[in-house]
């Protein structure tokens, strides 16, 4: 398993890319599977950044790993505010953009693109793992 720490910034989200991209090369994952994954990651880090420490600075782990042959597991932790992203509502994909609430198509993307998304709150710290074979 290879894990990345950072600062639970927007400015850290190049870096994550980079490592979880760097990390799915070495898997040979396909270009398909790569993009989608990597709409995901860029999606669930920024959620990170941008709430999970409402009025502090903290950190943000990334692993991944392999559990399977053609199969990546990406976890994400942090130590921020509870949130269970997966317990919002999808947002209603037939209302026009701008009859749509703002907020929620990220994660839904995500759930549409993994193979599995799962979170839970153990040991004072957000876990969320996403899962995408190819």
């Amino acid at each position: 398993m290879a894990t990345l720490t950072v600062d639970a910034d927007k400015a850290s989200t190049a870096k994550v890319s980079a490592f979880v991209e760097a990390e799915l090369e070495k898997l040979e994952c396909p270009m398909k599977e790569l993009a989608q994954i990597n709409i995901a990651v860029d999606e669930l880090f920024c959620n990170i950044a941008s709430y999970a420490y409402p009025n502090a600075s903290g950190k943000a782990v990334v692993s991944v790993q392999s559990p399977a042959p053609r199969m990546v597991a990406i976890t994400f932790e942090d130590w921020g505010v509870p949130y269970n992203p997966l317990e919002k509502p999808d947002p209603d994909v037939t209302l026009s953009a701008e009859e749509r609430k703002v907020g929620g198509l990220g994660i839904f993307i995500v759930k549409k693109t993994m193979d599995a998304v799962k979170y839970k709150h153990e040991d004072n710290k957000n876990i969320l793992v996403i899962e995408k074979k190819w």
